[in-house]
């Protein structure tokens, strides 16, 4: 079962949201990934509201997944982010015409996976390679500090022991495919005390 949802542009005053958004601490508890993603939208809405559209596409059923739920906030709320400037670029918040950001969640085997998809200006292939490095942005200078890739990378590979991908057109749209273990594994549990 998929529950849709399209997010209205207006003003949300959710402090429900934020408060959930910047949970503190770095132990991994299970998350329910469809609400998290729901507050970070929330929270992220003065960065998308004037340039572009939000619809998700959540499974319903997607058991509760064992993350560091501050962390995995930052990571969603950095691509989010991305995704409103790479729109931006595309078509300015002066202009009528908004992009549209897709958020997915569904359970693939062992893993719940999270796709975020923009309408943007996309990336050459050459950049694609080096999107997850420090301080490397396709960003105008004084509008990136190639952090937050980096960051999102460090997040959900190192302290999380799940994956991180890319695909891109320029002119066309970006899709990041996040995946994360449905069960915390002891090797990457270790790595994180």
């Amino acid at each position: 079962h998929r529950d849709l949802h399209s997010f209205p542009t207006r003003r949300s005053s959710d402090l429900g949201a934020m408060k959930e958004f910047s949970h503190p601490g770095t132990e991994r508890t299970p998350l329910d990934l469809n609400h998290a993603i729901t507050s970070t939208i929330t929270v992220a809405s003065n960065e998308w509201k004037y340039v572009a559209d939000i619809s998700t596409v959540f499974d319903s059923e997607l058991p509760p997944v064992p993350v560091m739920p501050g962390a995995f906030n930052q990571v969603i709320l950095n691509l989010i982010v991305n995704a409103a400037h790479a729109i931006d670029a595309v078509a300015p918040a002066e202009t009528p015409a908004k992009g549209t950001i897709t958020i997915t969640t569904r359970r693939v085997d062992a893993w719940a996976e999270i796709g975020i998809t923009d309408t943007g200006c996309g990336m050459p292939a050459d950049m694609i390679p080096r999107i997850f490095d420090p301080f490397f942005t396709t960003k105008p200078v004084g509008k990136g500090t190639g952090q937050g890739l980096a960051i999102a990378h460090d997040v959900v590979v190192t302290k999380h022991g799940g994956t991180i991908a890319v695909a891109s057109k320029q002119g066309v749209g970006t899709t990041f495919t996040l995946r994360l273990p449905l069960e915390e594994t002891r090797a990457v549990a270790a790595d994180a005390m």
